[in-house]
């Protein structure tokens, strides 16, 4: 599908707000990585302003890195942006790769009562559903590295059971280079994994094709969260 016709896939006013596996409930369960018996690991990507903000044409850039190796990614996007950014919603979801929920503003979600929590989830939730029907399955926090109980619980009243957090933190959002992250990654990377990156930092992008390669040689294959906890 072209890039213009994003807006084709959107759901028609009035739709449910629902995505796959979706089920309210109880408090969502937070995983840090996947089974350490396979050899995959799971590289995904905060997509929405944060605190370098957000270039299109890097995002382009590590998108058609991914498609050319055949490196499928997570994408946790923000909802607000994402929304006024559509007609990148058919691209991030060429070649594989899958979109998730990482709130509708990005605020520090620690910081914000229940209510409010509740609505940044939902808000982003419902996003996912207009632009992306079959995606959506995954919820991850902004401005922490950890899901609360408080978090957890409104994960679960909004119907996600996986909140996925990480085991690979190269803070690559500290703009420290390419060496740097393609290095944090390597020392801490193991079979499981879940890494945490960004999109709009130049370092990450150009990291990214020697993050692949070396997860390769060590014998380890980049795959989806979807696939990494199926």
């Amino acid at each position: 599908m072209a890039a213009g016709d994003a807006r084709d896939t959107l759901a028609a006013p009035g739709t449910p707000a629902t995505g796959p596996d979706l089920v309210p409930g109880g408090p969502a369960t937070a995983v840090t990585n996947g089974p350490r018996d396979r050899p995959s690991v799971a590289l995904t990507f905060h997509l929405g302003p944060h605190e370098a903000g957000q270039d299109l044409g890097l995002a382009h850039q590590l998108l058609a890195d991914a498609a050319r190796l055949g490196a499928p990614i997570t994408v946790f996007a923000v909802g607000q942006w994402l929304d006024e950014h559509r007609d990148l919603v058919p691209t991030v979801l060429a070649a594989g790769n899958e979109l998730a929920n990482h709130t509708h503003t990005h605020p520090t979600l620690t910081a914000l009562p229940a209510d409010q929590v509740a609505a940044e989830i939902t808000a982003c939730r419902d996003v996912l559903a207009r632009l992306a029907p079959a995606e959506g399955r995954y919820f991850r926090p902004s401005g922490t590295s950890t899901a609360t109980p408080l978090i957890l619980t409104e994960a679960g009243s909004a119907g996600y059971r996986t909140v996925v957090d990480f085991d690979v933190d190269p803070l690559d959002y500290t703009s420290p280079g390419a060496d740097a992250v393609v290095a944090r990654v390597r020392a801490g990377v193991q079979p499981g994994s879940i890494v945490s990156l960004h999109f709009g930092y130049p370092g990450t992008v150009e990291a990214f094709p020697r993050v692949v390669a070396n997860l390769r040689a060590a014998g380890l294959a980049p795959v989806t969260v979807r696939d990494i906890l199926a």
